[in-house]
C-alpha cells in the first residue's frame, strides 16, 4: 500500500492506470446509470408537460363506424325496455347530449391534458345517421324563372314539388300494417327565428313546417327546417271578413280579379323554395268565395304542389273544388290550438287521435308558439307507444308517389 492511499479515501485516489487483477468498479457504473435514467425521466417530464402526476392512461382510437342499417337500429332499440322512448328519438331531428354524460354512460375516464372538462353538448343530426336527406332545394327540373323570383313547375318527366320535395314515410318495426296515422302541421314558420329553430329542433322530423310568407330570411331558415327532417309548406295569406285582421301585402282578396290575384300568388310562391304545397293563412272570407278561390287551386294544381285548407272556417268552399281542380285538395281535421290554453291543446289532440282511429288518419294544424310546440312533441313521443303512425302532411295527397319505408320490417 502506497502513501497516497494512506492519506485519501480508497477508490478515489489520482491514478493513472488499473493495476493488474484488481476488480472493476461495478458500483459506480450503476450510480451513473441510475443518474442517467433520472435526468431522461426529468427530460421527458420537460418536454412533453403532461402533467399526469404518474397516473396510469390510456390512448383510445377514434374511427368512424361503419353506416348501421335503419333495421339494425330498429332491432337494437326494441331490445330496449321503454320503446317507445327509443323510437321517438331515432325520428328526432336533433338529439342532443353532453359529453360528460357520454363518459359518465360508458364508464371510462378521460384524462385531459391540462385537466379540462368535457365540452358541451353535442348535436347528432339523427336523418343523416338514417340516411333521411330530403331532395336539395331548388332541384332544376321543376323551377321556372318567374317575374319576382323562381316559381315551381312540373317537369318534362311529370316530376312534382309535392313528391320531389316530400319526406319519406317512415315507421318503427311496432307499427302494424294499416294503423291509424296522424299528421301535423305547425305554421307561422319563418316570422321569428327563435320560435323557427325551437320548432326545428324539438318536434320529430315527421312533422310539417309551415312557413309565411313574411320572414326576412325565409330561404335560410326553410333549408334548416328542410336538413333537419321537416317537409315544409307555403301559407298563402288570404282575405278575412275582418279587415282589421289582414296578413300583410300581397294579400289574395275577393274583390280583385284572377289575374290581380295570380300575380300576387306568384309574389307569394317566389320567396322561398322546397316546399311541397300550400295553406291558406286566415282566409275565412276568401276560401268562402268559389270564384275567387277556384282559380287559385288550379294553378296549385298546374304548378306541382297541392293544397291544405286550415279547417277554421267551417264556410270553406275549398274541399268542394277539389276535385275541379285537378290537383290535391287537403282539409284540417283539427285546429289544435285555436284556444292557447294547456288545458283546452290536449282536449284537442285526444280528439285528433279518436279521429285518426275511426277515420284511418286525421290531420291537425297548430301555431308555433313554444308552449303548443311542448305539447306537440310530447304528444308525438307517444303515438308509436299506441299504435299511431306520425306522418309527413303529403302522405295523404292521393297521388302522392314517395316512397315508404318501415324500420325493422
Amino acid at each position: 500500500m502506497s502513501g497516497d492511499d494512506l492519506h485519501a479515501p480508497l477508490g478515489f485516489g489520482p491514478r493513472t492506470q488499473v493495476r493488474a487483477g484488481r476488480s472493476m468498479p461495478w458500483r459506480r457504473f450503476g450510480y451513473s446509470a441510475l443518474a442517467l435514467c433520472v435526468a431522461g425521466l426529468s427530460g421527458f417530464t420537460w418536454f412533453t408537460d403532461t402533467g399526469m402526476g404518474g397516473e396510469p392512461f390510456a390512448i383510445a382510437k377514434i374511427e368512424h363506424l361503419a353506416k348501421v342499417e335503419p333495421a339494425t337500429l330498429t332491432r337494437a332499440a326494441s331490445a330496449s325496455t321503454d320503446v317507445a322512448e327509443t323510437t321517438a328519438s331515432i325520428r328526432a331531428p336533433n338529439t342532443r347530449s353532453t359529453g360528460a354524460e357520454i363518459e359518465s354512460d360508458s364508464g371510462v375516464r378521460v384524462v385531459r391534458q391540462g385537466g379540462g372538462a368535457a365540452p358541451g353538448a353535442l348535436i347528432i343530426q339523427v336523418p343523416d345517421a338514417l340516411g333521411i336527406h330530403l331532395t336539395p332545394a331548388p332541384d332544376r327540373r321543376i323551377v321556372e324563372k318567374g317575374r319576382f323570383g323562381p316559381l315551381p313547375k312540373i317537369g318534362a318527366d311529370g316530376a312534382r314539388a309535392a313528391d320531389v320535395y316530400a319526406r319519406p314515410v317512415i315507421t318503427a318495426g311496432e307499427i302494424k300494417p294499416g294503423a291509424p296515422r296522424i299528421a301535423l302541421v305547425v305554421g307561422g314558420m319563418g316570422l321569428s327565428q327563435q320560435a323557427t329553430q325551437n320548432a326545428i329542433s324539438k318536434l320529430p322530423g315527421a312533422v310539417t313546417l309551415a312557413f309565411a310568407p313574411y320572414g326576412a330570411e325565409l330561404e335560410r331558415q326553410a333549408a334548416r327546417a328542410r336538413d333537419g327532417g321537416h317537409e315544409i309548406i307555403l301559407q298563402v295569406p288570404m282575405e278575412p271578413f275582418e279587415a282589421a285582421q289582414s296578413p300583410g301585402p300581397h294579400m289574395l282578396q275577393t274583390t280583385e280579379t284572377p289575374e290581380q290575384n295570380s300575380e300576387h300568388l306568384q309574389w307569394l310562391m317566389s320567396r322561398f323554395s322546397g316546399y311541397v304545397g300550400m295553406a291558406n293563412f286566415l282566409g275565412a272570407k276568401f276560401t268562402a268565395n268559389a270564384v275567387a278561390l277556384a282559380p287559385v287551386l288550379r294553378e296549385a294544381s298546374s304548378r306541382g304542389v297541392f293544397y291544405l285548407d286550415d279547417g277554421g272556417s267551417t264556410q270553406s268552399v275549398a274541399l268542394d273544388l277539389g276535385a275541379s281542380s285537378g290537383g290535391d285538395v287537403l282539409r284540417a281535421d283539427v285546429v289544435i290550438d285555436a284556444t292557447q290554453k294547456s288545458d283546452a291543446i290536449e282536449a284537442e289532440l285526444l280528439r285528433l287521435e279518436k279521429i285518426a282511429r275511426q277515420k284511418g288518419g286525421a290531420i291537425g294544424i297548430a301555431t308555433g308558439l313554444p308552449a303548443t310546440v311542448e305539447q306537440l312533441a310530447r304528444f308525438a313521443r307517444g303515438l308509436e307507444k299506441r299504435g299511431v303512425a306520425l306522418v309527413p302532411l303529403s302522405s295523404f295527397a292521393s297521388t302522392r308517389a314517395v316512397p315508404t319505408a318501415g324500420l325493422g320490417r
